[in-house]
């Protein structure tokens, strides 16, 4: 199933780019995801100062890393 508009706990304010995701159309997946990335905003969770708000694809990995 899908997590739409699923929050993860980041550990600082940024632009956060999709860098991999198992789920996209070059691996034969639906291409569900968050291209080309997500802002974080200033919200604690799982102990962290900022989350994202993101898209989880079923039976996926999902990589993001902060833009410098």
């Amino acid at each position: 199933v899908p997590r739409m508009n699923h929050r993860l706990g980041v550990p600082k304010l940024a632009w956060y780019n999709e860098i991999f995701n198992s789920d996209s159309t070059y691996y034969g997946g639906t291409n569900l995801g968050n291209f080309p990335g997500v802002q974080a905003v200033e919200e604690p969770r799982h102990n962290l100062p900022a989350t994202i708000k993101v898209v989880l694809p079923p039976l996926a990995t999902v990589v993001f890393k902060p833009r410098p």
